[in-house]
């Protein structure tokens, strides 16, 4: 790989803010000039060439000034062959969280191998590699870290608590994202938007937001991963019984796994069996409620107990309904540990054996020091882009405004799959990539599937896949080659 460092005379989108911003007093912009780096890599077993560009793109208000910085990454093929070349724009979710899980852990050049059967990360040196199945030999790159995250954070006399928030920061994404296409004249190429976790949340704002005025960002794919759209699926208060309907396949995929249900039984076909049971029979029982006679309590109870592992005593003293986090410290109580709940692979050691439910989440402090050490290791050396700042990863921000629209008195709970249906039905083309971990509990796949198979949704261009993995697939190896070939494929269909 050959680095060259390359100072330019601009600040990689609107460089005269920066002069501006110096007439007016505001000293303590302090952006740091973009830095470019030439490299080399095979991908899919193609050899490119592509331009790596790390800086911070100004955005200024309605007046002109300065209000944010958003530090991003691209990758630009320099010769990109015949026809207009696709280009992605991914983040992370949080809300709070910078792009380093899909940037340094599956759709860069370059990722970090942790180990593959949901064992803890250690400490450094972590093994930095190329990634030799990174898509872009079908499609640029560009990470994004929003305000608040990575290096982005807001200027002069803005507080950045105004981009905090469903829609505000969904508005400055796309903000960004016109910017990016002005910056490289990229406005006839394909685009696609996506996102983990609550990145799915800021896609499906973020489509709305790029195709919802005269003059619209068509997007070709909208890629989510680990998909939260429908956030009453997200709260176990009382009276939800959603919440128990959707989380129950996934117990029968971690009971399975830990050897606990469905021996014998293929991981997908268990899953089908419970997924069919939490929609015919389980989610009737839970809305009839005290009016659910006794023999087909017991029968209900008789089965969620052969789905989830746990006894039918507690199950019955639980009325039924299990929280994921009980479960998760529930299932394997007797050997004195939990499991994960971004990945229920994970075992976490419990400083006793009594605890109501996990202590903390034993697949996130397993993988956390691993993808810090990779991101800034990867960026300020590799990239030389090395500010005397801090790399935020993930809980920059506070205080998230959940309400959609101005003018909303009342609401009940948070949906923005409406967004997405409302996006194809004015874009023919536009596709939805859905990906999720049959091991998650953050984001369970049934509750992508109930959100996506409402409002609009066209099912005939959605794309449904799913991995014997948690919340971030990709730390399993077989799940990380398959989810990347699927990406791919999604890519280049038309």
């Amino acid at each position: 790989m050959k680095r060259l460092a390359v100072l330019i005379s601009f600040l990689f989108t609107l460089v005269p803010t920066f002069a501006m911003a110096n007439e007016q007093g505001a000293s303590a912009l302090d952006i740091t000039a973009p830095s470019v780096t030439e490299h080399s890599g095979v991908f899919n077993g193609k050899r490119l060439k592509y331009q790596a560009i790390a800086g911070e793109t100004v955005l200024k208000n309605a007046k002109g000034e300065p209000e944010a910085a958003i530090f991003s990454v691209s990758y630009i093929a320099n010769k990109p062959g015949k026809g207009p070349r696709p280009v992605s724009f991914i983040y992370n979710g949080g809300p709070g969280s910078s792009s380093v899980w899909l940037h340094m852990g599956v759709f860069g050049p370059k990722k970090v191998v942790l180990p593959s059967d949901a064992e803890d990360d250690g400490a450094a040196p972590f093994s930095i590699v190329d990634n030799s199945q990174a898509p872009l030999d079908v499609t640029d790159l560009v990470f994004i870290d929003p305000v608040g995250t990575g290096f982005s954070r807001a200027l002069g006399e803005t507080e950045a608590k105004s981009f905090w928030g469903v829609s505000e920061d969904a508005k400055s994404v796309a903000r960004f994202i016109r910017a990016w296409l002005r910056e490289h004249n990229r406005w006839n190429s394909p685009k696609y938007i996506g996102g983990e976790s609550y990145g799915t949340t800021r896609t499906a704002a973020l489509v709305h937001e790029l195709e919802g005025r005269f003059d619209d960002v068509s997007v070709n794919g909208l890629l989510l991963i680990s998909t939260i759209l429908d956030f009453s699926l997200d709260a176990y208060d009382p009276g939800n019984e959603l919440v128990y309907m959707v989380a129950l396949p996934t117990m029968a995929a971690t009971a399975h796994y830990h050897g606990k249900a469905g021996q014998g039984v293929p991981l997908e076909e268990w899953v089908e069996q419970a997924r069919q049971f939490a929609l015919r029979e389980y989610a009737p029982a839970l809305l009839l409620g005290s009016r659910l006679d006794e023999q087909r309590q017991a029968d209900v109870r008789a089965k969620l107990a052969r789905f989830t592992g746990l006894t039918e005593d507690y199950l019955d003293r639980a009325n039924l309904r299990v929280s994921y986090p009980r479960f998760n410290r529930e299932l394997l109580r007797e050997q004195g540990v939990s499991i994960g709940r971004l990945d229920s692979r994970f075992k976490g050691d419990e400083v006793d054996a009594v605890g109501e439910t996990p202590e903390t989440d034993p697949s996130f402090y397993g993988i956390d020091g691993a993808y810090t050490a990779a991101l800034n290791h990867w960026v300020r050396d590799g990239l030389n882009f090395n500010p005397d700042r801090e790399y935020t990863i993930i809980g920059g921000v506070s205080s998230w405004n959940w309400k959609l629209g101005e003018n909303m008195w009342r609401q009940a709970y948070l949906n923005v799959t409406p967004y997405i249906g409302k996006a194809m039905r004015g874009n023919s083309q536009l596709r939805v990539f859905n990906a999720a971990g049959y091991y998650d509990f953050a984001t369970p796949f049934m509750g992508a599937e109930y959100a996506l198979d409402r409002a609009g949704v066209d099912q005939s261009r959605v794309v449904y896949k799913y991995y014997e993995a948690g919340h971030m697939m990709y730390i399993h190896h077989p799940s990380f080659d398959q989810f990347l070939e699927d990406i791919r494929q999604f890519i280049k269909a038309k």
